[in-house]
């Protein structure tokens, strides 16, 4: 069965807007992506409306992901900080459902880049104050029929989640069947010993997928397994969303956020060209085996 691709807005414009939203959705059109994942960097430049209206034009599904920055901390010291995180996710679970978007995905435990050495103490509570934070936000989304995907992140981007199974813990700490995680190999080739293995290890806790080399360049321009990767997918199932999730320093907000210093392909048209080429190989490889 071939899942849907999609490319992320990361590639595209920083922040996503409105007024970005019909000719980047005719652009990811017009490459054979089935779906455009819009960032919410500043939920006041969307709108349900109009990305609703890109997709009908366009015939695009829609994807939400968050993007957690220090205003939007759901495990922070501060009971209001978090309060911050928690409202921020529940609108984004709003714009989810209202799109059409089966799900919420991002690192919605904490700031991205907070990574300290804390003591196993101090981590405990963070760890447990992300797991009520989710758990509200969590109970929000079952009512609007989404769900949550958790990204575990690599060790410089975070302290709290890196790895499927301390992702698993987490979804398991919040108690909610609508919590699992987003898989994303760029930060699992750097934390997980085995992709396979690890993406075996989530099973059906596997609610999404965003796809990048080695590098967070192209996929299958490096080192990543991805024979490995997808054939793990098929063994458990999964037949979700594929994401394009790469970036460029050509969108300099996020290049600085990600310490992206070297361009990793020629241009966003060509990465995003060369990626669905490639992704469309693997279906095609996969449908004749």
């Amino acid at each position: 069965m071939t899942r849907p691709l999609g490319l992320s807005t990361f590639l595209l414009a920083s922040p996503f807007s409105d007024d970005a939203a019909r000719p980047a959705f005719e652009q990811v059109a017009a490459l054979g992506y089935d779906l455009v994942e819009v960032c919410v960097e500043d939920p006041g430049r969307l709108s349900a409306p109009a990305l609703t209206e890109a997709a009908r034009a366009t015939g695009l599904a829609v994807g939400v992901c968050g993007a957690f920055g220090p205003e939007r901390d759901l495990s922070h010291d501060d009971p209001g900080r978090r309060r911050q995180g928690v409202d921020y996710l529940r609108g984004c679970i709003d714009l989810a459902a209202a799109v059409g978007s089966p799900h919420v995905a991002g690192p919605m435990y904490a700031t991205t880049g907070k990574a300290r050495m804390l003591g196993p103490d101090e981590r405990a509570q963070q760890f447990r104050w992300a797991a009520e934070s989710i758990r509200e936000a969590a109970d929000h989304a079952g009512e609007c029929g989404v769900t949550l995907a958790i990204e575990p992140l690599n060790r410089f981007e975070t302290d709290l989640v890196n790895t499927v199974e301390r992702g698993l813990e987490l979804c398991a700490a919040t108690g909610r069947d609508n919590v699992g995680l987003l898989l994303d190999t760029f930060h699992m080739n750097i934390e997980e010993k085995h992709l396979a293995d690890a993406v075996r290890l989530a099973g059906d806790r596997v609610f999404h997928v965003q796809v990048a080399e080695n590098d967070r360049g192209t996929p299958g321009s490096g080192h990543v397994p991805w024979a490995e990767f997808f054939g793990a997918l098929d063994d458990i199932g999964y037949h979700g969303q594929v994401v394009v999730e790469s970036f460029l320093p050509t969108v300099a907000e996020i290049a600085r956020a990600v310490s992206l210093w070297r361009p990793v392909a020629d241009s966003p048209q060509a990465l995003a060209r060369d990626a669905i080429a490639f992704l469309r190989s693997v279906d095609d490889s996969r449908d004749r085996s």
